[in-house]
């Protein structure tokens, strides 16, 4: 059942076309651009794959596409992000049936729990998963912060595979890792805050789920193999170089989601892997001026002439 993941495993962007379908052919080359660049697994269905904008048919497209593409070089994590328990065991079903390695779900959300119910929908989720199951600490979008002890108790009895935390929260992340650490490290820790990766590996982190990492996968696998050497001179430099590429995000006039993913489909159209930069509906897509200034950024950084 639990097959440890760690390393850079960045939350695989879903390219769209002009008429907002899916565009297989962009989602190929970016899986390839990720593979090829080093990565250590795939995270499709997550907040940067846009499963809250995706009908069930959506879903099973992107999700056939990725187990299709990455042929078994690296394990595929599947979001199976839905309000509450029960719709959530069916994409749990599904993306298993469809060959993916383990699922990542959040807290039950819309009709708000306490922490029994979160923890009664965790162990619900693990009894009728045929594949690991990870938690997904999002709070800023189910509102609801996952707290270290039930985590921790959770994967001490199996129950938890490992964490994805975006919560931003570095001194709770920083005190599950130590928790983690003298409990026998029972679960694999991912950050997803990509401009302080170096700090979540100092933390004791097991990896990283950079949405950013879409754009240069080369450059987190670079930092987490000098993170490997003990050689934290270098982990700092390629995390300057990424948190200088992360002001692709400092667009105008355009906020949270249209200017986080927004800038990274642009980014990707602009390097020639996807063919647009198509946003789910009702998220339009960048243009002009913050074309411009995220051709701008990746010039300065070197991913483009």
């Amino acid at each position: 059942m639990k097959k440890e993941i760690r390393g850079v495993v960045p939350p695989v962007v879903t390219p769209l076309t002009e008429n907002h379908d899916f565009d297989r052919e962009s989602y190929a080359k970016l899986i390839e651009h990720l593979i090829s660049g080093g990565v250590d697994g795939l995270f499709v269905l997550g907040s940067s794959s846009e499963v809250v904008f995706s009908t069930d048919r959506r879903r099973d497209e992107i999700l056939k596409a990725a187990v299709e593409f990455a042929k078994g070089r690296v394990p595929v994590l599947a979001g199976v992000i839905d309000t509450e328990t029960n719709r959530v065991k069916e994409h749990i079903k599904r993306a298993a049936d469809l060959g993916v390695d383990a699922v990542v779900a959040t807290a039950p959300f819309y009709a708000l729990q306490t922490m029994t119910e979160v923890e009664r929908h965790f162990r619900l989720l693990a009894e009728a998963s045929p594949v690991p199951v990870w938690a997904y600490d999002i709070p800023v979008c189910v509102h609801t912060k996952l707290p270290g002890d039930l985590l921790l108790r959770l994967g001490k009895e199996g129950v938890l595979a490992g964490v994805k935390d975006s919560s931003g929260d570095d001194v709770a992340f920083r005190q599950l890792c130590l928790d983690n650490k003298d409990a026998g490290h029972p679960l694999s820790l991912l950050t997803g805050h990509e401009v302080v990766v170096d700090g979540a590996y100092l933390s004791g982190a097991d990896g990283s789920v950079p949405g950013l990492g879409n754009v240069d996968p080369a450059g987190y696998v670079r930092q987490w193999q000098a993170f490997q050497a003990g050689d934290w001179a270098k982990v700092r430099e390629e995390q300057d170089r990424l948190a200088r590429l992360m002001r692709i995000v400092n667009v105008k006039g355009v906020g949270g989601f249209g200017a986080g993913i927004g800038s990274f489909k642009t980014a990707l159209w602009l390097l020639g892997i996807f063919a647009s930069n198509t946003m789910p509906e009702p998220v339009t897509a960048l243009s002009g001026e913050n074309v411009e200034h995220v051709r701008g950024v990746l010039r300065e950084v070197g991913l483009l002439p």
